[in-house]
């Protein structure tokens, strides 16, 4: 049986429909495994169809975008103060403390709940790792091998689609004293109380 034929006008047409109703980001292997499973299409082609998509929106409203977990629309962050107009509740905002917990797993991970606390010098709350586990921001990706075996913490993707990076290599550099001092926290023996 002979496969089907689309032609790259039809291929763009149908990509971007399909990332476009999508209620979560797409790959190049899920849309090609979905959508695109009738025809005979290499992944190379479906790449060359989704960068011909984002150049068509660079200069719009709206954006394609790679995220960590594939490609979605999203609007222009030039554009938030009057999108946010649309919606009446307010974005949740987040202690200090949380965030400075999210940082250090998303900067430094696989960590520990201990390493963080080394390095921040406080106790971790339950409820700040119960809330980014929720948020399905973290997740435990395995266990230190050391007495007690304690969850090692590392990001998910929906983390990176959350803030809308495609991978973990877009975090903004650390300053290099912070750095330092991070590693040099962490390399010294917890203290025990």
């Amino acid at each position: 049986m002979m496969a089907k034929r689309l032609s790259d006008e039809q291929l763009i047409e149908l990509i971007e429909a399909a990332i476009f109703v999508a209620n979560m980001p797409l790959t190049k292997d899920k849309l090609r495994d979905t959508v695109l499973s009738d025809f005979s299409i290499s992944l190379k082609r479906i790449q060359s169809a989704i960068d011909a998509i984002m150049a068509h929106y660079a200069t719009r409203g709206v954006r394609l975008v790679k995220v960590g977990s594939g490609y979605r629309f999203q609007a222009c962050s030039s554009l938030s103060p009057w999108l946010n107009k649309l919606w009446q509740e307010k974005s949740p905002k987040y202690s200090r403390a949380f965030l400075e917990t999210l940082s250090l797993i998303a900067y430094r991970q696989p960590i520990t709940r201990g390493e963080i606390e080394q390095v921040r010098g406080v106790t971790v709350s339950s409820q700040t790792i119960k809330t980014m586990l929720e948020h399905n921001w973290v997740k435990v990706v395995g266990y230190k091998e050391v007495p007690g075996k304690p969850a090692l913490y590392g990001t998910t993707k929906q983390f990176l689609d959350h803030f809308s990076l495609s991978s973990l290599n877009e975090l903004p550099p650390l300053p290099v004293a912070q750095d330092e001092k991070i590693s040099q926290i962490l390399s010294e023996p917890a203290q025990l109380d």
